[in-house]
């Protein structure tokens, strides 16, 4: 495995890649690697000679400073975690590198409404962080194939929607990977690190809560069965922002439903200081 800090360095590799022909799959992360990252990469490997993994905590995704600073770096194992997989390549950039000028944005992406529910109602900013930073690692790497996990349902949808605003739609294709889960069914997560051993066990109640909803769909109002999803995360510890069911077309909000649309179930709450997310498919 090659380690490029620089993007000129990484740039100018990777374009005689793709002068020879040579397709290349990226995923991006923030570090902290786990089981559900390096299934990205094996989903890169058997679809791309190159594969290419970027470690970068993007600062300006963090609404929350105190977040920021508590997000797990474990580079030395990440590294290892990477070679023993297989990856081709890891860029690991400054934040000089990636944001040459300054943090503060320079383009306003027009999200429309992804920007105003669920994560983005209740984390403001951070999807234009996401975006500032896939734009920039987008115009470094300039991948073929492009691999995101199903946990962050929204954030693939977001980006997504920037990928079509950038023009690049006939480009780069995206691909959305499944959510890896622990045998209790906690979605994988560089955030469960943070959890202590008590914490980790009342963090199963997510998942849990999203199977029952799952469990007992019906068609019409779907109003009580939320609450009552809502109420069980509440009582078994969390802080919770929102237990919700969307359309998994659009993620626009259902209450009552057709029997017809696809649905997804979302949730996110805190366990103490540490923020999780998780979504299941339901029909």
């Amino acid at each position: 495995m090659i380690i490029f800090k620089k993007t000129r360095d990484l740039h100018k590799w990777l374009e005689a890649q793709r002068l020879a022909g040579i397709s290349i799959g990226f995923v991006p992360t923030m570090g902290a690697l786990h089981t559900g990252h390096l299934s990205l990469i094996e989903s890169s490997i058997k679809a791309n000679p190159v594969t290419v993994c970027s470690i970068f905590v993007n600062p300006t995704q963090f609404n929350d400073p105190k977040d920021f600073e508590k997000y797990p770096i474990t580079i030395e194992k990440d590294i290892e975690l990477l070679a023993n997989a297989g990856c081709d390549i890891l860029f690991l950039p400054s934040v000089k590198e990636i944001y040459p000028d300054e943090l503060s944005p320079s383009l306003k992406y027009d999200l429309g409404y992804l920007e105003r529910i669920l994560e983005g109602k209740f984390r403001p900013g951070h999807f234009q962080g996401v975006c500032m930073v896939v734009h920039r690692l987008l115009e470094i790497v300039m991948p073929d194939n492009f691999y995101l996990g199903q946990k962050d349902y929204q954030q693939c949808m977001v980006i997504k929607k920037l990928i079509a605003l950038i023009g690049l739609s006939n480009a780069i294709l995206v691909n959305i990977c499944p959510t890896l889960r622990e045998p209790d069914g906690l979605a994988m997560s560089s955030r469960n690190v943070r959890l202590n051993e008590d914490e980790r066990i009342k963090a199963t109640a997510i998942f849990r809560n999203l199977s029952f909803i799952k469990e007992n769909l019906t068609t019409g109002d779907l109003k009580g069965l939320k609450e009552t999803a809502f109420r069980n995360l509440s009582e078994a510890g969390f802080n919770v922002d929102y237990i919700e069911i969307a359309d998994a077309n659009d993620l626009s909000i259902i209450d009552d439903w057709d029997g017809q649309k696809k649905l997804v179930a979302l949730a996110a709450a805190f366990m103490t200081e540490v923020r999780l997310i998780d979504n299941i498919l339901l029909n």
